[in-house]
């Protein structure tokens, strides 16, 4: 059995979606349909998680593929194994209609189907997640956003919402209000490298479009510790040393039009960061140009341990070393 079925779906390619897809009349013949309702299905040795991961998985991937009939067969057998009522079939229900309707018309229906859903049974956070997806999907941001915001007061500490929260924000440019919705993320996930360095993206695109110095260098030192802490967590991280590279470069820039008796005689308030001196930002560049270089080279040879990158990232990090000129050994 592929492992690719095993794996969080949202992991895998578009390729690898549509060969799953296409494998998928042969793993359901050898899954088999026959299973007792829960709780007496605890007793049966073959009606595990891994078979009901491995039907939830091959359902997502035939929906990504337009295998609507595979897809069908799942959501089936999902049914008939945990009942319509249960709020994760549910959800599955949903995203197969979703997917079969043909236009405008029947995506509002779904709303408002979602909308009575909801009514009977406020808790059920798949649903209101589904209802957010749709809005979000049709373009309606704002219903996506006061949607969010209303699931978010029933279930605070779902990172989750609060990460998609930020990008809906943050499609809007509303920065401050993206920037807020990182930090509540991360008081539930304090450990994400990959929540710090978005972080450090949205505060360091924020912070590049002011001209004031002091804004400038405040904003991107806030920007440099947020990557700095995503390397932190995670030593071969490439989006976080690619924001130090970034944020870094910058501050060489404005660090250098300022001089040192303003950076250094300026009062910090608690709310505020630190300015970050010349030769730690000379030393974090260095580090990040070498740290760079390495993951971009090992990745390129698809080293042994080194295959997991994104190929647009790795392509990116060695654009931003071109530029730098930076020399990387082939």
């Amino acid at each position: 059995m592929s492992t690719d079925l095993l794996r969080p779906p949202a992991h895998l390619s578009e390729a690898d979606a549509l060969r799953l897809s296409q494998q998928a009349p042969a793993i359901l013949r050898k899954q088999s349909s026959w299973s007792l309702p829960w709780p007496l299905s605890l007793l049966v040795a073959n009606d595990g998680p891994e078979k009901w991961a491995i039907h939830e998985n091959l359902f997502y991937s035939c929906i990504r593929a337009g295998d609507d009939k595979s897809a069908f067969a799942c959501l089936e057998r999902l049914k008939a194994r945990f009942g319509e009522d249960n709020e994760r079939v549910m959800g599955l229900v949903g995203l197969y209609h979703e997917a079969m309707v043909p236009d405008k018309k029947g995506l509002d229906a779904m709303l408002k189907s979602y909308e009575q859903a909801m009514e009977e049974k406020p808790t059920n956070m798949i649903i209101r997640k589904r209802h957010v997806a749709l809005l979000k999907s049709m373009g309606h941001v704002d219903g996506a956003i006061s949607a969010l915001v209303d699931f978010l007061e029933v279930n605070p500490v779902d990172a989750e919402a609060w990460m998609e929260l930020c990008e809906l924000y943050f499609s809007q440019a509303l920065y401050s209000q993206a920037i807020y919705s990182l930090e509540e993320a991360l008081i539930i996930m304090p450990n994400a490298w990959n929540i710090h360095a978005r972080l450090g993206e949205i505060v360091y695109i924020s912070t590049a479009a002011s001209t004031n110095e002091s804004a400038l260098m405040k904003g991107f030192a806030r920007a440099l510790k947020c990557f700095c802490r995503s390397v932190e967590l995670c030593e071969d991280y490439l989006r976080g040393y690619y924001g130090m590279k970034l944020s870094t470069s910058k501050l060489l820039q404005t660090l250098q039009k300022t001089s040192p008796t303003s950076v250094v005689s300026r009062e910090v308030t608690e709310d505020e960061f630190a300015p970050t001196p010349l030769p730690t930002a000379q030393r974090l560049n260095e580090l990040a140009t070498s740290r760079l270089a390495e993951i971009v080279r090992k990745a390129s040879l698809k080293t042994s341990g080194w295959e997991g990158y994104e190929e647009a990232e790795v392509i990116a990090a060695r654009e931003l070393l071109d530029r730098d000129g930076a020399s990387i050994t082939r």
